[in-house]
């Protein structure tokens, strides 16, 4: 019985130490590793890096990842290849360009809308206000007069 509780954990480790196994040359070559998998989308996932996917094509990223830091390739190359391969849904922060430019303008453009709102809200309060102060005070006297009256026959 107890196997079965510590079995998730057993799990847990052995396939953290799958990814701790790659051997490098250098120890630069393991912190370009696993700042690359901290950097690169897994495909198949929807939000999670190569370091935290579980899905097979992720540790198939992973080992070709390792392959190729170990044949020597810049994290440039490396880059350019897996956005070649698997399309810029691979990478977190995708590139200025024709087709990605609507994701780029977005936020901006739900700022300026957002601001514009504000500002019309803003305007149209104080156009209010300023109408309600304009008022003498004995026309201000008939208009509470009135709305009293109101209020009164919906009563």
């Amino acid at each position: 019985m107890l196997v079965l509780l510590c079995l998730p954990a057993f799990i847990a480790s052995a396939q953290d130490t799958a990814i701790s196994l790659k051997r490098f040359s250098s120890d630069v070559d393991e912190a370009r590793y696993h700042a690359l998998i901290g950097e690169l989308r897994c495909p198949k996932c929807q939000n999670q890096n190569l370091a935290d996917s579980d899905a097979p094509i992720a540790e198939d990223l992973r080992n070709e990842l390792h392959k190729l830091i170990n044949q020597g390739h810049s994290d440039a190359k490396i880059l350019e290849f897996m956005q070649m391969r698997y399309g810029n849904f691979v990478l977190y922060n995708p590139p200025l360009e024709g087709k990605t430019l609507m994701l780029w303008l977005m936020p901006l453009a739900l700022l300026l809308l957002g601001l514009l709102v504000v500002w019309f809200v803003v305007r149209r309060n104080r156009n209010s206000s300023n109408r309600i102060q304009s008022l003498s005070d004995d026309e201000l006297e008939q208009k509470v007069a009135a709305i009293l009256a109101e209020q009164e026959e919906l009563r």
